[in-house]
């Protein structure tokens, strides 16, 4: 692989560790790119690690460890001790029942177990998602109409 080459799947990794893509596939002519993050133990603090496999198409896969960048030390999560309300399915996230109309929620805010707190369209099929936790509101991370995935954080929720 050329210099260039090894700097933009770099840049791709680095993209795919920031979304939280679990796996990623490419397949162009000659070129065939495997990558599969393996999550760290939640309680470990150690950094994912990633495994590549570059290889002509005509040839057996080689797989290389993509280890040669120095490991910060893990920061101190700013969520720990909170409730994390995650998408239970595929869909579209909305905040507000309608256009225009207050949000469900807002950080700071206090919210009942059961309580609707957004909205995910799923199939033309707009499904309200209501709190499995009863405490304040601590941040929201999705953006109105953002596509969402089978769970991924919507809400920080800090009981009590």
């Amino acid at each position: 692989m050329k210099p260039q080459d090894m700097k933009d799947l770099r840049e791709l990794i680095e993209f795919l560790k920031q979304y939280q893509v679990a796996e990623f596939d490419l397949d162009r002519g000659d070129i065939k790119i495997r990558l599969k993050f393996a999550q760290a133990a939640p309680t470990t603090g150690i950094a994912d690690l990633a495994r590549l496999t570059v290889a002509p198409a005509a040839a057996a896969p080689a797989t290389l460890p993509v280890a040669d960048q120095p490991v910060a030390a893990p920061a101190t999560d700013p969520d720990a001790g909170l409730h994390i309300v995650k998408s239970p399915i595929v869909g579209t996230y909305y905040g507000s029942p309608s256009p225009g109309a207050p949000p469900f929620v807002s950080p700071g805010e206090r919210v009942e177990k059961g309580q609707v707190i957004c909205i995910v369209e799923a199939m033309k099929l707009m499904n309200e998602i209501e709190s499995d936790a009863a405490g304040e509101i601590v941040k929201c991370y999705i953006s109105n109409g953002q596509p969402i995935e089978f769970g991924q954080p919507l809400f920080s929720i800090r009981e009590g």
